[in-house]
C-alpha cells in the first residue's frame, strides 16, 4: 500500500516512481514543498551542493535547473563520481525523489540574451532527453521556462505529448509557467488560462504548474483557486510556484505567499533558485515556507530523517 510521501523514509521514497510517486504525494493533502536550485553554479556552500542544503532545510523533492542532459553537472557533489550517476547519488545521498527542469522554447522565438539563462539541446523539452534523465535516475520532469527563452504554452503542450509518448506512465509530468519567459505578451493572467490547463490535461501533464499569488502582477489567490479547482475537476493535481526572485524576500513574505497558495488548493509547493543568490532561495525561506504549509513536527521530522533509513 502506497504510503504518504509526507511520512516516507528515504528508503522508501526510493522505490517510488509514476503512479506510486504521484498517489503519494496526493495522500499528503497539500503538505509538499519542492526546492529548485542549479547545480551548474558554485553553490552556496562550496563543497556542499546547492541541492543538499535545500534538503537540509526539509525540501521534499529536489528540482534542479539548468541541468543538461548531455553535460550533467551539479557542483559540490563529489568529483569522483561519474556525471551519468550525479542524479542517482544524489538522491541516495538526500534521501529525496529528484526532478529536473525541461524548457518548451516555441520554435519561432529570437533569442534576446547571451547569458548563462540561454538554452543548449541538453535541457530543450524533448522525448529524447526525457529518457536519458530516467535512465540518470530522475524521476519527475517540469517543462517551464528559464527568463528570456521564450517558452510558450503551445510549445508545453508540444513537449508534453512527445515526452508522454517517450517516457509513458514512469515519470511524473509537471508543466506550466511561473512567469512570461521571454513571452511578454502572456503576462498577467495570460500567463496560464483554463484553456491552457485543458490543454495540458489532455496531452499527459500529471501536476499543472501555476504562478503562486502574489508572485505576479495580476495573479491573485482567486484567480488561481479558480485554475486549481479545474485542474482538480480535471483529475490532476497543481503546483504553486516561486519563479520571480521573491524567493529571497523576508520571511513574512514567504509565509504570505505559503499560506495564500495553500488557501488556493495547492497540493504541491515550488520555492525557486535565486533568493540571496543565484543558485538557490534563501535557505531559512526553504525551511520557513515549510513551516507555515505544515508546521515544525513535519519540517523537523523531514529535516532529522535519517537518510540511512
Amino acid at each position: 500500500m502506497t504510503k504518504r510521501y509526507l511520512d516516507c523514509s528515504a528508503s522508501e521514497i526510493s522505490q517510488l516512481q509514476g503512479q506510486d510517486l504521484l498517489d503519494s504525494l496526493r495522500m499528503s493533502e497539500g503538505r509538499i514543498l519542492m526546492a529548485e536550485t542549479i547545480g551548474a553554479l558554485q553553490p552556496m556552500l562550496v563543497s556542499v551542493s546547492n541541492a543538499e542544503l535545500a534538503a537540509s532545510q526539509s525540501a521534499d523533492l529536489l528540482l534542479l535547473n539548468l541541468f543538461d542532459a548531455d553535460q550533467p553537472e551539479i557542483n559540490g557533489m563529489p568529483t569522483d563520481i561519474e556525471a551519468d550517476n550525479l542524479l542517482k547519488e544524489l538522491a541516495r545521498f538526500t534521501g529525496r525523489a529528484v526532478g529536473v527542469n525541461l524548457e518548451a522554447v516555441a520554435p519561432d522565438y529570437q533569442p534576446s540574451h547571451q547569458d548563462f539563462w540561454q538554452v543548449s539541446s541538453g535541457r530543450l523539452a524533448t522525448g529524447e532527453n526525457a529518457q536519458k534523465l530516467y535512465q540518470m535516475g530522475a524521476r519527475f520532469i517540469t517543462i517551464t521556462g528559464n527568463p528570456g527563452n521564450g517558452v510558450s504554452n503551445e510549445a508545453i503542450s508540444n513537449s508534453l505529448r512527445s515526452i508522454r509518448q517517450a517516457v509513458g506512465k514512469q515519470m511524473v509530468l509537471i508543466a506550466g509557467k511561473m512567469h512570461a519567459a521571454g513571452i511578454l505578451r502572456s503576462g498577467s493572467e495570460k500567463i496560464i488560462t483554463k484553456a491552457d490547463v485543458k490543454e495540458f490535461a489532455d496531452n499527459g501533464v500529471d501536476i499543472v504548474l501555476l504562478p503562486a499569488p502574489g508572485t505576479i502582477a495580476g495573479i491573485s489567490q482567486d484567480y488561481v483557486a479558480e485554475l486549481i479547482d479545474y485542474a482538480h475537476e480535471l483529475g490532476i493535481m497543481a503546483m504553486t510556484a516561486i519563479g520571480t526572485s521573491q524567493e529571497g524576500a523576508s520571511v513574512e513574505t514567504i509565509r504570505q505567499i505559503a499560506l495564500m497558495s495553500k488557501m488556493a488548493g495547492a497540493d504541491l509547493h515550488h520555492i525557486g533558485d535565486t533568493g540571496c543568490a543565484i543558485g538557490i532561495a534563501a535557505p531559512e525561506n526553504i525551511r520557513e515556507y515549510s513551516i507555515a504549509i505544515r508546521g515544525v513536527r513535519h519540517t523537523y521530522a523531514r529535516m532529522a530523517r535519517s537518510v540511512c533509513r
